[in-house]
């Protein structure tokens, strides 16, 4: 099996309580993927830590606080410590969310959707583009899951991830458990609009878990990452591999974390799918 980035397979959202078990762990193609956010320091256990699984297995970065989809741009400072900590440990891989989450010098701990209008699509290509050349290489950026329709877009979703990507260079996260949330909600063929993506620009592909909204139910699914991946979501898997070929790919999970051979047991079933022929 060939992916873009030389190898890589199925991996696993790195938890701390599996630290050991991952260093010790041996299977063909597996990688770990960290939020970049909990290792932007100068020393201490937490980057000892990540320098010691990626002497062993490839990492990849996943940002969660950007805000590329923000007013502003990206935080200097921020982008400064990204940068040093991608030339210490050489990510296979580096992304972030399609989305905002501060604004005049306040956070908040939530990825945030935005009207894709022709403003947006001029402002995110820069943030994109300023990010790019702070880090010295592309990054991934991920399609955001939706909960509610907003009104006023110029653009499709799709034209308008297309349009950044040859603005900018980057490439794309194609996570497949937010565009079954999000045409769950939004009530659209999550099959269809996964068709429609730009294949050529994924990078890298997301599997998560979801879950029904507490005071809704399933009338409102939430990308919550804390239960296995839907036989839903693995039969859209399969139909983006048959179309586009293997891509790295990634098991998250974050809440409700199980034991690492439970994870394992997922990462081999998106293994397995990553083998399998593409479609002529």
């Amino acid at each position: 099996m060939t992916t873009p980035d030389g190898g890589l397979s199925a991996g696993l959202g790195l938890k701390p309580e599996h630290f050991d078990a991952a260093l010790a762990a041996t299977d063909a193609g597996l990688w770990f993927e960290v939020h970049a956010e909990n290792h932007l320091v100068d020393g201490g256990p937490r980057l000892a830590w990540l320098e010691a699984v990626r002497a062993r297995h490839p990492v990849s970065l996943h940002g969660v606080s950007l805000s590329l989809a923000g007013e502003q741009p990206p935080d200097a400072a921020h982008l400064a410590r990204l940068a040093a900590l991608v030339r210490r440990v050489e990510p296979a891989l580096v992304s972030e969310h399609l989305a905002w989450s501060g604004t005049d010098g306040r956070h908040f701990p939530d990825l945030l959707p935005f009207v894709r209008d022709h403003a947006a699509l001029h402002r995110i290509a820069a943030h994109i583009g300023r990010t790019q050349d702070v880090l010295g290489r592309r990054i991934a950026v991920e399609n955001p899951s939706h909960y509610l329709r907003i009104d006023g877009h110029d653009w499709d979703e799709i034209d308008f991830l297309g349009e950044l990507v040859r603005r900018t260079g980057c490439a794309l996260l194609l996570d497949v458990n937010n565009v079954y949330v999000s045409a769950r909600n939004l009530g659209f063929d999550a099959g269809a609009w996964l068709d429609r993506f730009p294949g050529d620009a994924v990078d890298e592909i997301h599997l998560a878990g979801h879950s029904s909204d507490p005071a809704l139910g399933p009338q409102l699914l939430i990308d919550s990452h804390d239960a296995p991946v839907a036989d839903s979501v693995w039969a859209l898997f399969r139909r983006v591999v048959e179309r586009i070929g293997p891509r790295p790919t990634l098991i998250e999970r974050d809440g409700n974390v199980p034991s690492f051979a439970a994870l394992m047991a997922e990462r081999q079933r998106a293994h397995t799918v990553l083998q399998q022929p593409v479609a002529a």
